[in-house]
């Protein structure tokens, strides 16, 4: 009589045993990879890109090609240091200028290639010394893709900003340290537009009616941020 009471008791305690034990876990996503590490150089033009696994460097206009496995870097003063047989590479944390454009760098880098040895900028890309002179064309405001039948454009010219969201011309002072931009009050032309072209200028109107903070996540990109989350998004013109 003692065989099924013994069952019974010993059933839950390994049920129990069993909850206690870890889920068995399917395959992880890999991590994704690390971003490449750029840099750029002119007469002769040259550029490199450094992975975790190798250095890649197109010299020459592209003519000379050397691919290494990479050694790891070694810190040197304000920087590091890469020695890979036909390639070393010396990089600086100093900021830099391309020489070709008013683009500015994080970083002053040095590429010794099979004993040649060029000069150039990489890692981040620095905002501008200043706005005054450049041009812009509207991507996207508040996060939604400008209408593309209305052009756009925004001017910085001294001390004045002008351009068109996509429907009304408008202009106004502004000052900028890089990094916060303080405009208005903008004053514009009294068109209605039919389409998208309306919203995204009022949407344009309101981000700027306060100042917003200046970023540039990429080559020729910039990105105006407004306090309650809204942005927009210009490239560079030439």
């Amino acid at each position: 009589m003692t065989k099924p009471f013994l069952l019974l008791t010993t059933l839950p305690c390994a049920l129990s045993l069993a909850a206690c034990m870890p889920a068995a876990q399917g395959p992880q996503p890999p991590a994704p990879p690390a971003a490449a590490y750029m840099a750029i150089g002119t007469e002769p033009g040259w550029t490199l890109e450094i992975t975790p696994t190798r250095l890649t460097y197109a010299g020459d206009y592209g003519e000379t090609k050397i691919v290494v496995p990479n050694p790891g870097a070694k810190a040197s003063m304000n920087g590091e240091v890469y020695a890979a047989g036909r390639l070393a590479v010396v990089i600086k944390h100093a900021p830099c200028s391309d020489g070709m454009s008013d683009r500015r760098y994080a970083d002053t880098v040095r590429v010794v290639a099979d004993g040649k040895s060029v000069q150039g900028c990489g890692g981040a890309i620095l905002p501008p010394d200043t706005l005054a002179g450049s041009n812009w064309r509207f991507v996207s405001i508040g996060g939604v893709a400008v209408a593309a039948d209305r052009p756009t454009s925004l001017s910085f010219d001294g001390t004045r900003i002008s351009g068109s969201a996509g429907c009304n011309r408008f202009s106004g002072s502004y000052t900028a340290d890089g990094r916060k931009l303080t405009a208005g009050p903008l004053m514009s032309t009294k068109m209605a537009c039919p389409g998208a072209g309306m919203a995204q200028e009022n949407a344009f109107f309101k981000l700027m009616s306060a100042p917003v903070s200046l970023s540039f996540p990429t080559d020729g990109t910039m990105e105006i941020g407004g306090a309650d989350g809204q942005t927009a998004v210009l490239k560079r013109a030439i």
